[in-house]
């Protein structure tokens, strides 16, 4: 099927879906220069082995060596700006034809972009957490500090404090994930926008809608499991795709 007729089936289904999600990962930011972690010659991992660098168990053990790496990604993502395909994100929900969007990522783009209904299932920067008190404070002052080459600490006992965002070993935030799945069993159709779809259990959203008898658009560019039952594949780069489906939706609509 030629992109253009791939491209008018899959906005039709976005405009005659009741109830549509998006399930974003780390490629839809790669084009604002947030890394991925798997990409081979770019991917964060190729570098660093997870376990010993962005596991809860490495933190407790040596928040330095977190705070180390994770530098230059909170660099990255403060000086990143949402793309077109955050942007388009949050043009279908205003058109009132995406219901939420589900993201694995961290950087807070899809919000800037205008998304008002973001799932942040990994976390986020937004805030620290001690783990001694367990005291929440606003992140961007515990990040200059780990910026400067210091490791952050809690205001109130002194103790490290650690990014909002979920390291290996630790569990998904619970509300989010609940809130998320609801919106997922409710779910008509979900775009999966840069997802490898190899995380669970995220990575089930896809076969539970299909299950239902929904609908699964896939944009990525790598291969994923959910090609075998999607309505229709792009591996075309998001920031082009998920426009060109805004701009047939509002024809349509």
């Amino acid at each position: 099927m030629k992109r253009e007729e791939r491209i008018e089936r899959a906005a039709s289904l976005i405009c005659r879906a009741r109830h549509a999600i998006a399930l974003t990962g780390a490629g839809i930011s790669t084009h604002s220069g947030v890394p991925d972690f798997r990409s081979t010659g770019s991917g964060l991992w190729e570098a660093y082995n997870p376990m010993e660098v962005a596991s809860i168990h490495a933190f407790r053990r040596h928040p330095d060596v977190f705070y180390r790496w994770v530098q230059p990604m909170v660099r990255v993502m403060w000086e990143a700006q949402p793309n077109p395909a955050h942007v388009g994100l949050a043009q279908l929900e205003q058109m009132g034809l995406l219901a939420a969007v589900l993201t694995q990522n961290i950087d807070n783009l899809h919000q800037r972009a205008g998304s008002r209904v973001v799932f942040e299932l990994h976390g986020h920067l937004r805030e620290v957490t001690c783990l001694d008190c367990f005291r929440v404070w606003a992140g961007e002052a515990a990040l200059q500090t780990a910026l400067r080459g210091d490791v952050p600490r809690c205001a109130a006992c002194g103790g490290v404090v650690k990014p909002n965002v979920i390291l290996f070993g630790e569990q998904l935030p619970s509300q989010v994930l609940s809130a998320a799945m609801e919106h997922a069993r409710q779910a008509d159709l979900v775009i999966v926008a840069g997802s490898s779809l190899t995380v669970m259990p995220v990575a089930k959203i896809p076969a539970l809608v299909h299950s239902r008898g929904g609908h699964v658009i896939v944009i990525n560019n790598q291969p994923t499991y959910a090609d075998a039952f999607a309505a229709a594949v792009f591996r075309e780069n998001l920031e082009e795709v998920i426009p060109e489906l805004v701009q047939a939706c509002r024809v349509s609509v």
